[in-house]
C-alpha cells in the first residue's frame, strides 16, 4: 500500500500540531481495513481491534516523543542534557550544588586579622569557612561571609553559629540573619535564568558581560550589576544606595572574593570607578615585576530577613502539622526549590508567588491572604535594595488560622 490514512504531524509557523488520538485510531483502522480487503470488524474485543489500538498507541507514543524532542530545542522548555547542550553554545555549564552562605558579625581584639578559610559551625554541626580575609575594625568587629563546606539546601537559622577553629584575637561570632540557603544541582529554571542573563558572557566592557562572567563563577548564588553613567552620585533602589559617578556596582552572594574581583577587573571598561563594601587587590599579570596592582571593590549585600504571614481558613480537617507544612512550602518557594526563581538581590517579592506552593499542600487549604515585610508582614509585596539579599527561616514565617 503506497499511501496511509494515518494523519501526519504538521509543521506550522506556531510549532508542531499532533493529530488527535481518535484521528490516529480512525487512520489505522482505514489502513488495516484496506489491507484485509474491507469489512473488517473494528470492535476492541476482536483480535484485529486489539491490533488496531496497539498500533495507534505506538504511533501516538512516537509522536509524543518526537514532539518532546523538538521542544527541547527551545530554551524556554529544554531540560536535562538538551538544556546542557544549549548552555554550551554560550560556553555555560550547569552549576553543581551550591553552599549555604551566612553573613556573620565577628568580634574580638581590634586589628585582629581573620584569614580567609576560617571556620565556624552551626547548631546542627555543619561547618562553614570564610570567603575573604577580614580585619576587626576600631570597634573590634567585622562582617564576614561564610560558606557551608557541604553543598545543598542546608538551612542555617539566625543566631545559630559559633567559632569552630579559633584564631588569636577572634573571640566571638554571630549571624543576626538566617543564611541564604544553598541549592542542589542547578535546576532547569535557574539554569535558563542564568543563560538569559549571560548571553554577553564573552563580551568585553559591557555590564551584561560583567554580570554573566561573575554569575558563572563557582558557588555564586546571586549577582546584581548596575552602572552610573552620570557625573554625579546616584541614589539607586529601595535603599537609595549611593553610587559613585561613572562607576559600576556589582553585588555578589557567595563565590571567592579574589575570583570575583579578578573577573570584574578583567571585564570592566578602562577608567571605571567601583562601589561596594569589599576591597580586593588585583595584580596585572601581563607585566613583568613590578606588576601594577589595582583595588577592586564589590558589594557583599546585607542578608535581610523577610517576614511572611500566611492567613488560611480555619478547618478541623486540615493536617495536624499544617503550620510546618505551610512554612516548608513558603521556604521552598522563597529559595526556588519548587522549580521557580529564588528571591534575589534588589528584587521585589510578591505575595502571589507563594499561593501555588501552599495550595498544593492539601485541597482543603483555603488561603485568605499572604503578607510580607522587612520588619513586620503588612504588605502584599516587598522591595529589596540593591545592597540587600533576602533571607528566610521558619522563625520569620507566621501561620494564622482565621
Amino acid at each position: 500500500m503506497s499511501t496511509s490514512s494515518v494523519p501526519k504531524i504538521q509543521f506550522t509557523p506556531n510549532g508542531l500540531v499532533l493529530p488527535q488520538e481518535s484521528e490516529l485510531l480512525d487512520g489505522v483502522y482505514q489502513d488495516y481495513n484496506a489491507a484485509f480487503g474491507g469489512n473488517l470488524n473494528p470492535a476492541l474485543e476482536t483480535p484485529q481491534g486489539q491490533l488496531i489500538t496497539s498500533t495507534t498507541a505506538v504511533i501516538g507514543d512516537h509522536n509524543n516523543v518526537f514532539a518532546e524532542f523538538v521542544n527541547q530545542v527551545d530554551p524556554d522548555v529544554a531540560s536535562g542534557f538538551m538544556q546542557d547542550a544549549i548552555g554550551r553554545i554560550y560556553f555555560l555549564d550547569r552549576h553543581p550544588a551550591t553552599s549555604t552562605i551566612v553573613q556573620c558579625v565577628c568580634s574580638g581584639v581590634i586589628g585582629t586579622v581573620i584569614p580567609q578559610g576560617s571556620l565556624i559551625t552551626d547548631q546542627s554541626g555543619n561547618i562553614y569557612q570564610s570567603l575573604e580575609n577580614a580585619t576587626l575594625n576600631s570597634a573590634g568587629t567585622a562582617t564576614v561571609n561564610f560558606a557551608c563546606m557541604n553543598t545543598g539546601p542546608i538551612v542555617c537559622p539566625e543566631n545559630s553559629v559559633k567559632i569552630y577553629r579559633s584564631v588569636i584575637g577572634w573571640e566571638n561570632v554571630d549571624n543576626p540573619s538566617a543564611g541564604i540557603t544553598g541549592s542542589n544541582v542547578e535546576s532547569r529554571a535557574e539554569f535558563e535564568f542564568r543563560r538569559r542573563q549571560s548571553v554577553a558572557l564573552n563580551a568585553q566592557g559591557s555590564l551584561p558581560s560583567i554580570y554573566g562572567a561573575v554569575f558563572d563563577l563557582d558557588n555564586v548564588l546571586d549577582v546584581y550589576a548596575i552602572e552610573n553613567v552620570r557625573s554625579t552620585v546616584a541614589a539607586v533602589g529601595a535603599t537609595n544606595y549611593p553610587m559613585q559617578p561613572h562607576s559600576i556596582y556589582v553585588a555578589v552572594v557567595g563565590g571567592d572574593a579574589d575570583d570575583i574581583a579578578q573577573t570584574i577587573w578583567t571585564k570592566k571598561n578602562a577608567g571605571c570607578d567601583y562601589n561596594g563594601n569589599t576591597s580586593v587587590t588585583v595584580m596585572d599579570d601581563s607585566y613583568s615585576y613590578p606588576k601594577p596592582t589595582y583595588e577592586v571593590k564589590f558589594q557583599r549585600p546585607a542578608l535581610t530577613p523577610v517576614f511572611i504571614e500566611v492567613q488560611i481558613a480555619q478547618n478541623a480537617l486540615l493536617p495536624s502539622n499544617i503550620d510546618e507544612l505551610v512554612k516548608d512550602a513558603v521556604i521552598s518557594t522563597f529559595n526556588g526549590s519548587d522549580g521557580g526563581s529564588r528571591a534575589r538581590i534588589g528584587g521585589t517579592i510578591f505575595a502571589s508567588r507563594f499561593y501555588a506552593g501552599i495550595s498544593k499542600i492539601d485541597s482543603r487549604v483555603e488561603i485568605l491572604q499572604v503578607l510580607l515585610g522587612l520588619t513586620s508582614p503588612n504588605a502584599t509585596s516587598v522591595a529589596l535594595g540593591i545592597d540587600q539579599a533576602p533571607t528566610i527561616s521558619e522563625s520569620q514565617i507566621t501561620v494564622v488560622k482565621v
